[in-house]
């Protein structure tokens, strides 16, 4: 008999409605489109393990460029959990052909085992929650418009100008951009885009990110905006991922009644991108950076 019969393989876009019930009984709060939008970003991203049984483990491994990738999805069925499938799936994508830099965001307890294979760690991301109402007082500016596909070259290049993201990544903008489920919306000034956001539903709420600024008051008017435009009951959560250096996004978050309910480890292996994170105010997601 082998010692390990399970078959490891990319997975087909069918195998990621496995992976999402996961992440959502984790506690993950997956967003109601982000398998369209995911797959969209990187169809050759995400690999299983399979025993008799089916999908064992998942992990993904999202490529944006012969220089950056990013991690994420790294799970394990309950029943095969502390047998050593994950570390195996984990060590043969993580052996194979990958960029360059590689970055994460992993829950805290799991810092020590992607140390040994070479992650460090560059800050945490906390996740702030909270049920926060569309304050009666906002107005939508006349410099606020609404994003869609066609806009995707415009919002890549005013991330790579501002180094807010590692690398440029067309491919995930066009999918979280143009979802109907998703609603997008810039602030724009003389020199072009200044600030963007996106809010999308998830199970539970709404996630919004990235939210993208220059200035805490342009982060607090894209904030609101976006609040204004939920759809559905907008008693439901809202959910902020800020870096902690951001103090700025922070004192946002807080402003409008947020606590902090979750925490990650952002770590990288290889060279870690110089970003700007005093103009981030959310990312865009824990799973794809």
């Amino acid at each position: 008999m082998m010692a390990n019969p399970e078959k490891i393989r990319r997975l087909r876009e069918k195998d990621l409605t496995t992976m999402l019930q996961w992440a959502a009984d984790e506690g993950w709060n997956p967003g109601t489109d982000d398998l369209a939008s995911f797959w969209h970003t990187d169809p050759e991203g995400f690999w299983g393990a399979f025993d008799k049984n089916g999908l064992a483990a998942v992990i993904s491994c999202v490529t944006y460029s012969a220089d950056f990738a990013f991690i994420g999805f790294y799970m394990c069925r309950p029943d095969r959990r502390g047998q050593g499938l994950g570390l195996r799936l984990w060590n043969s994508v993580l052996n194979g052909p990958v960029a360059q830099t590689i970055g994460l965001d992993g829950v805290v307890d799991q810092q020590d085992h992607y140390a040994k294979s070479g992650f460090q760690l560059a800050h945490r991301t906390i996740r702030m929650a909270g049920t926060v109402a569309t304050p009666a007082s906002f107005v939508a500016p006349a410099d606020l418009f609404d994003l869609k596909i066609d806009d995707i070259a415009i919002v890549d290049a005013f991330e790579q100008s501002l180094h807010l993201f590692a690398e440029s990544r067309l491919s995930f903008l066009s999918g979280w951009i143009g979802s109907e489920k998703h609603t997008a919306l810039a602030l724009y000034g003389p020199m072009g885009v200044r600030g963007y956001g996106v809010i999308r539903p998830c199970l539970d709420g709404y996630k919004i990110g990235p939210l993208f600024a220059q200035n805490p008051e342009d982060a607090d008017c894209l904030f609101q905006a976006l609040l204004a435009r939920r759809e559905g009951n907008p008693d439901r959560p809202v959910f902020l991922d800020i870096p902690e250096p951001n103090a700025a996004a922070a004192s946002l978050a807080q402003k409008y009644g947020m606590a902090p309910v979750f925490e990650t480890a952002r770590m990288y292996r290889g060279h870690a991108p110089k970003l700007d994170l005093a103009k981030t105010f959310s990312i865009s997601s824990f799973e794809l950076g």
